[in-house]
């Protein structure tokens, strides 16, 4: 009897315990602001009507809307930051989003190229952007935009940051780009088929077909354009490629101590800490690195054309060097995963 009364206390002790733990975790997931959010909102609305938002847009912008805990977690979670190398790009360069990628390319070979031609982006690189941000386009998101944005901002995680997207994404609505029951997109507030953030939008949004609107829902002509606008404006150069695989010489340890990055990163700091310093492709050819199939370097005319390697799967794992065209996704999410699965998926839509 004994017995079976301390496992019955046992067992009540443990789920007492997990309890605690789920309402500790359930506490968590909470917008992290010490000013009620009725004052946050209030403050807002006073700065927003001094950047030319009208009171009847951000009324009807804000009925209803109060911070959202599932954004909150899934900010605290982002796949490029919990999951490994190989858990993620394993998910994200499936063979089905490749099958899915070539089906998608050849149905939109006319607009994909008439954009590649005029922008300066090779086509593979605009469809890896459109497959990994939102399948094709297949889905872009069915979050509340001005939602996610205001639980984003009321945390204080990144408050300024997603403040200031929040008055741009008022000032989409503002401008009748978006209706607010169309206004969807995904967690982070992120939209449209190329996934822009509000102020992205403004920067880089391009009305190719010229019909007046920046259409990134629904006109491919419009999505493909600003993929191939943001990636040029961020130094994109058409006549290399993103990077390669490579092999390293037997003392990896040893490379890694003599390359690895000594000064502090200022630019995409998050994932330009893991690369090493920049070498020419002859520096890199010196230090014992080839191709994937033992053959030398290539050669490169540009005598300041350089790489960094990266090896995100640890000294094991794969090896690569990166070239400007990788720094220029970078800009577009600043994560070596998200980069590196671009760079692959593209690398299979050729």
């Amino acid at each position: 009897m004994r017995s079976v009364i301390r496992t019955v206390f046992l067992v009540l002790l443990i789920l007492l315990n997990f309890s605690a733990s789920a309402f500790s975790a359930q506490k968590k997931i909470v917008p992290d602001n010490p000013q009620s959010f009725s004052d946050w909102v209030n403050d807002l609305k006073a700065e927003a009507l001094t950047k030319g938002i009208s009171e009847a847009t951000f009324d009807e912008a804000f009925v209803g809307v109060e911070p959202n805990p599932k954004v909150i977690r899934l900010d605290r979670h982002q796949p490029e930051f919990t999951q490994t190398y190989y858990q993620y790009i394993s998910k994200r360069v499936s063979q089905t989003r490749i099958k899915n990628g070539r089906i998608k390319v050849a149905e939109n070979a006319k607009v994909l190229k008439t954009v590649s031609d005029a922008i300066g982006v090779q086509q593979r690189f605009i469809a890896g952007i459109w497959g990994m941000e939102t399948n094709y386009g297949s889905y872009s998101g069915d979050h509340n935009v001005i939602r996610s944005l205001v639980t984003l901002a009321y945390d204080m995680r990144r408050p300024k940051y997603f403040r200031t997207q929040l008055i741009k994404a008022l000032s989409i609505l503002q401008e009748g780009h978006v209706t607010i029951d169309n206004f969807k997109g995904s967690w982070a507030g992120a939209m449209g088929q190329g996934q822009f953030m509000p102020s992205s939008f403004f920067a880089y949004a391009y009305d190719f077909d010229g019909d007046g609107k920046k259409d990134i829902w629904n006109n491919t002509a419009d999505v493909f354009g600003s993929i191939a606008n943001y990636l040029k404006e961020h130094g994109w150069q058409s006549e290399h490629t993103w990077g390669r695989q490579v092999m390293l010489p037997k003392d990896v340890d040893g490379l890694w101590e003599k390359v690895r990055q000594t000064e502090d990163v200022k630019y995409c700091r998050r994932a330009l800490k893991d690369h090493s310093r920049q070498f020419t492709m002859a520096e890199w050819q010196e230090m014992g690195l080839r191709t994937i199939y033992g053959s030398d370097l290539p050669t490169v005319a540009d005598p300041d054309f350089k790489a960094s390697l990266i090896m995100l799967a640890g000294p094991d794992g794969p090896a690569f060097l990166t070239y400007k065209n990788f720094r220029a996704i970078l800009s577009y999410n600043c994560s070596n995963f998200y980069a590196l699965g671009v760079s692959l998926l593209a690398e299979e839509l050729k």
